[in-house]
């Protein structure tokens, strides 16, 4: 009877390897990136759980959204971009799709957000409906329905219900970027990535935000390029401090922040350089 109690070791290892991918959204192993000879990251190592908000932060230049763009491979279209190493998004090495319709799909699950909002110049309800007409031939009432959610989502949808008909370059620019943010959510994402999206914005625009992205985690994954702290120690899980191309600590925010390993991240985040 005692032998019911003894456990091979190799299983629970494998049984926590398995646990652990499952929880993982995106994992970097050795990942480097090049612009023609120049080496603009080098050896990035870095785990993102899912249902997170993880940010990156460090001086300009230093790789942040090269790394970024590297996640759904709009990187690609410099012709002068190569990645090293295995960059897995949902355990798939994603440098190995080799099709254009491979990497539609990346794309279609990994939605981006930019630093400048960039709504189209047509309506709103245009600007909502553009990503579903790019990969749906359905022009039903659902997606009509479903691009009032998403406004929903985005607490947008009763700020401008009355002009869903009406150019979406009328909006504020807090507003178009919930937009965008919206208009990203129409082809369900499980992973959003957001390249400095409240760096334009008034501080009460950028609180908005936030209290979104705090909501959208629950459904997706969150990956954020900010050089603003404080929006890193508010709202984000996990943090990878970046220098010169290489990744200096990452870790949870709240141990990042208060304990910092190297002197190099505590002059950062005291604003000592």
């Amino acid at each position: 009877m005692d032998n019911l109690f003894v456990y091979d070791d190799a299983i629970i290892q494998n049984d926590i390897a398995r646990s652990d991918e499952c929880n993982t959204a995106i994992n970097m192993k050795g990942v480097s990136c090049y612009y023609g000879e120049k080496l603009a990251l080098k050896e990035v190592n870095i785990e993102i759980p899912k249902n997170c908000i993880y940010s990156f932060i460090g001086p300009s230049g230093c790789g942040k959204t090269t790394l970024l763009r590297s996640i759904n491979r709009l990187n690609d279209l410099i012709p002068m971009f190569k990645l090293t190493g295995i960059l897995e998004v949902d355990g798939e090495n994603i440098y190995e799709f080799n099709t254009a319709s491979e990497v539609m799909e990346l794309r279609k699950s990994i939605g981006m957000i930019f630093q400048q909002p960039n709504p189209l110049p047509t309506s709103i309800i245009k600007n909502m409906l553009l990503p579903v007409k790019e990969h749906y031939y359905d022009k039903s009432e659902y997606f009509l329905e479903k691009a009032a959610e998403k406004l929903k989502v985005a607490a947008l949808y009763d700020e401008i219900r009355d002009r869903l008909k009406k150019t979406a370059l009328l909006l504020s620019g807090g507003q178009q970027q919930r937009l965008c943010i919206a208009r990203a959510l129409m082809l369900e994402p499980q992973i959003m990535l957001f390249d400095e999206p409240c760096s334009a914005l008034d501080p009460i625009a950028t609180y908005k935000i936030e209290d979104l992205l705090m909501e959208l985690k629950k459904e997706c994954t969150i990956v954020i390029v900010t050089h603003n702290m404080e929006q890193a120690r508010r709202i984000s899980d996990y943090t990878a401090f970046f220098y010169e191309g290489e990744v200096i600590e990452t870790g949870r925010t709240y141990d990042l922040f208060n304990n910092p390993k190297t002197e190099l991240l505590n002059r950062y985040i005291t604003g000592k350089f």
